[in-house]
């Protein structure tokens, strides 16, 4: 029990890491836009993949507190708090990234400073949360 509760800590560590680069690759990406329709193509290639890291920080997650015995601690709520609004934070930019019009002139202009305040928030969330369970 014991290598399977260490295995799951490690692999749940790597996957913030996996987050934070992904946010940050998500960061890169929507920078160098200069084209609606490329940006929109390339997120529906992306998000799948960021997801992914999000997926393995919550299944190891959950290995970890049946590893506990469902042990509701402050830390488990905190991180349960934070996945969630993550998810909020991902689904409020892809669903308005999904209903910008191409036509419209300045569309991705003017979606730039909200995505921004999103992925800052996002890193924000993941540094502090991870600050405060490493320390």
């Amino acid at each position: 029990m014991n290598e399977m509760y260490d295995m799951s800590i490690v692999t749940h560590n790597y996957g913030v890491i996996g987050i934070l680069l992904a946010v940050f690759v998500n960061f890169v990406m929507l920078y160098r836009a200069d084209d609606i329709r490329k940006y929109k193509r390339q997120m529906r290639i992306f998000t799948p993949i960021s997801s992914l890291g999000l997926s393995v920080i919550l299944f190891t997650g959950v290995v970890m507190m049946a590893a506990k015995h469902l042990d509701f601690s402050i830390e488990n709520i905190a991180m349960i708090i934070f996945a969630t609004i993550f998810i909020v934070l991902e689904a409020k930019r892809a669903s308005t990234l999904k209903y910008l019009d191409p036509r419209v002139e300045g569309a991705l202009e003017s979606f730039k400073p909200f995505a921004i305040k999103i992925f800052l928030a996002e890193i924000f969330l993941t540094l502090s949360i991870s600050i405060w369970m490493w320390i």
